[in-house]
Formats: structure tokens, C-alpha cells, sequence
């Protein structure tokens, strides 16, 4: 059982908001809470008393409310719950962003482990698969705005395998996109094909999710290059430098 196993929706929400401002303001009020989640002040105070009787805010009247480390840890389970539904919705379902953040704050209380890991995995899956991506994602949308034909079909296919030719001729996908991970820019994605480094270093990355055929975009790099963030299976993470530069991808 998770930390959040035992929290409301209710109490999910106020543990999301706390985390959200936090990140965005480092301090966190009562106010603060009730202007995001637009709702009373006396509701905030029942929340926060409620979210302090289990150790995960430390909460005192007048004074800014801080995550306990357990606290942190059930946030960002929600985020990531959060986050991985609105990216299906607007990446593999083509709904727009409004509706889709609508959507996950409804389902993000309710939806199992073992069927959130299966978004991640189709969604990696729709974003590797040679007739998948950007392309196949923007022609399912048309699709739902316009309507389908055979014909859209067969020119979808037959676009795809002279793209596939085209890449065998000049030595594979793997040839034609391969970098390292510390060479991509904000807003770029690739497939992790290798990790390169050993012992404890290779243990935590893997140990964050950063493993052979996952998924990974980057969010920011830091003016010097180091850390690098990046999100893999719905995670936010840090990589220093040298971790980025053992880890091989493919660009996407």
C-alpha cells in the first residue's frame, strides 16, 4: 500500500497544490492554497490540519506550510499520476490541453498502478514504433476531426515504408539518430540504447527508470550543462553531466 492509498481525492488535491506552489514559489500559505484549489479558507485549515496528522505537511497557524520528506514522496505520486494521463490524452488521443488537464484531475485519484504503467508503455510504444509519433498523432486527430479513408491509409503506410527504406539504406535508425543523452536540447526525446556506466553510477540510473528502450525528453538544461532535468516514465529527474554523457539514445 502507497502513502496515497490512505489519502481522499480531496486530500490528493491540496498534497498536488502544496507541491505545485511550492515549486513554483518556494513558500507555501494557507491563502496561497485556497486562491489554487478556489475554495474557503476555513477548508484549507481543516485540509492542512488533516495532511499534518499524517506527517506529511509540517503546519503551523500564521506560518508557511513545508512537505515532510513522506509528504514530498505521495506528491509527486500524484503529480506523476497527473501528468502521465494529461501527456496520453494530448499526446496519443490528440485532445486538447484544457480538457485533457480536466480529465486527469478527475482520474488521478482512482486509476490503479498497474494500469497507469500501461499509458506509460503505450505511449512509449506509439512514440517508437516506425508508424507511430508526431505524424501518425497529428493524422489520428485529423481523423477525428475529418473522418478516415482508405486511401489516407494506404498513402500513411506506404509513406512509412519509404521512410523505412530510406533509413536501412543509410545504416538503420540507430545509425541516423544516435547521440548522447547530454547532447540533446530542452523539448528533445529519445530512446535510451545503452548505459555505459558501471557500479553504483549505472545502479542509480537504472534505479530511476532510465533504463535500455525507455522514453526519455529533456526539460532544462542548467546554463554550465550540469544538471540536466529530464522526465522518463512520468518521473521528473537530475542528471549530472557525466551520468548524461555515459547514457547512449536515439533521437526521436
Amino acid at each position: 500500500m502507497t502513502l496515497t492509498d490512505t489519502l481522499t481525492a480531496s486530500l490528493e488535491d491540496y498534497l498536488e497544490a502544496i507541491f505545485n506552489i511550492i515549486k513554483e514559489k518556494e513558500a507555501v500559505r494557507p491563502k496561497d492554497i485556497a486562491h489554487r484549489l478556489r475554495v474557503a479558507n476555513s477548508s484549507v485549515t481543516g485540509a492542512l490540519r488533516a495532511l499534518a496528522d499524517k506527517a506529511l505537511i509540517r503546519y503551523s497557524p500564521y506560518d508557511v506550510i513545508t512537505l515532510t520528506p513522506s509528504g514530498k514522496a505521495a506528491a509527486k505520486d500524484v503529480v506523476r499520476r497527473h501528468e502521465v494521463l494529461r501527456d496520453f490524452f494530448v499526446k496519443v488521443l490528440a485532445v486538447n490541453e484544457p480538457d485533457a488537464d480536466k480529465a486527469a484531475c478527475r482520474m488521478e485519484h482512482s486509476i490503479p498502478k498497474v494500469i497507469l504503467e500501461r499509458f506509460i508503455e503505450f505511449a512509449e510504444f506509439v512514440e517508437v514504433c516506425p508508424r507511430g509519433g508526431a505524424k501518425w498523432i497529428a493524422g489520428f486527430g485529423y481523423h477525428c476531426d475529418q473522418g478516415g479513408t482508405q486511401e489516407n491509409c494506404e498513402r500513411c503506410i506506404s509513406v512509412t515504408l519509404e521512410e523505412l527504406k530510406q533509413r536501412g539504406q543509410k545504416g538503420g535508425r540507430k545509425g541516423m539518430g544516435s547521440a548522447k543523452l547530454k547532447d540533446l536540447k530542452p523539448g528533445q526525446k529519445g530512446k535510451v540504447l545503452k548505459i555505459n556506466a558501471r557500479g553504483e553510477t549505472n545502479k542509480r540510473i537504472v534505479e530511476m527508470g532510465v533504463t535500455p528502450g525507455a522514453v526519455v525528453e529533456v526539460e532544462r538544461v542548467a546554463p554550465l550543462g550540469d544538471p540536466m532535468d529530464i522526465k522518463v516514465k512520468g518521473y521528473h529527474l537530475s542528471l549530472r553531466k557525466e551520468e548524461a554523457e555515459g547514457i547512449d539514445i536515439e533521437t526521436l
